[in-house]
């Protein structure tokens, strides 16, 4: 029976997880060549002879047909070759490695500071509801998630960096470096979670079994944290998985605002540079990044509530 289950409910999203990243390679291939400028010009100069820059087209492959330069990139994709940086002539593959470490830490750090402050504000909110408590939480909630990275980011710098001097302006430099891309990363996530942790709760403390563990004396907070809680996960959890696939393409901003050398960095860098083939390989590592995220969350779903594993025999 379990082979049939895993065959009806894993190999159909696997597929769907595949042909998504094939629709973005294609997309991001089509629109990054139809994007006004050449990445002859930005290496050699405008003032470059026209002779050069066409010797320094063929030698890159630039001259060739559209459709032949992407049969090329996925036949290289196939064999795990991201190419050459027409800029820097390195391994794009060497230089996601080197910047990749620096996305992961400042996302697992933004996750942890998300989950840390939204799961108190959300049972502090559903069990105080419709109190002060309640509001102040979903007010903060409320701000967090209406504020872009692209303004917090800076204002972050101005009171932590400039007017108190507690944390370096930009680039990565220890832990203290950390704290306000982390904040500036994870207050929209907290936000969100928080107001859906408050949601799930409310929904679930109006159960019958909530009100059985009441009945045998249980505190409110014992109730709301060992019963309540565990079962408001299902849709915390798949939220989190969206929300943390969000966190790689949030990277992009913040580690811009904040000189982060990650993979977020480096995407604009490439753009700048008209660096086609380092752009999307970037690009290609977050949208696998985005989807296997989500791919996982669907199968920790299913692992939570055994009913979503049912559900695919039918």
């Amino acid at each position: 029976m379990m082979p049939a289950v895993f065959i009806r409910f894993v190999i159909p999203r696997v597929l769907t997880a595949v042909a998504v990243i094939l629709g973005v390679v294609c997309l991001v291939f089509v629109l990054l060549h139809l994007v006004p400028g050449d990445p002859v010009e930005v290496m050699l100069g405008e003032s470059a002879q026209p002779a050069d820059k066409e010797s320094l087209r063929r030698a890159l492959g630039l001259h060739r047909p559209l459709y032949v330069q992407f049969g090329r990139y996925l036949t290289d994709l196939v064999h795990f070759d991201l190419g050459t940086s027409l800029y820097s002539k390195r391994p794009i593959s060497q230089v996601l490695l080197e910047r990749l470490p620096a996305t992961v830490e400042l996302g697992i750090v933004s996750l942890l500071f998300a989950v840390l402050s939204a799961v108190p504000l959300g049972i502090l909110a559903a069990l105080k509801k419709h109190t002060a408590w309640d509001v102040g939480a979903m007010g903060v909630a409320l701000v967090g998630v209406s504020i872009p990275n692209f303004w917090m980011g800076p204002m972050l710098i101005v009171v932590g960096a400039l007017w108190l001097g507690w944390f370096p302006v930009s680039g990565r430099a220890g832990v203290s470096s950390l704290v306000l891309p982390a904040l500036t990363l994870g207050t929209a996530m907290a936000a969100v979670l928080s107001r859906m942790i408050r949601s799930a709760l409310l929904e679930v403390l109006t159960e019958d079994f909530i009100r059985t563990a009441r009945s045998k004396g249980l505190s409110d907070w014992a109730v709301t944290v060992r019963h309540g809680l565990r079962n408001a996960l299902l849709p915390v959890v798949t939220l989190m998985g969206l929300q943390l696939g969000a966190l790689m393409s949030g990277a992009v901003i913040t580690e811009t605002v904040f000189s982060w050398p990650g993979i977020g960095s480096l995407v604009i860098e490439a753009i700048h540079r008209r660096d086609y083939p380092v752009v999307q390989a970037t690009v290609l590592v977050i949208s696998v990044a985005y989807v296997m995220i989500n791919l996982l969350t669907d199968l920790v779903y299913a692992w939570i509530d055994p009913r979503i594993r049912l559900g695919a025999r039918e």
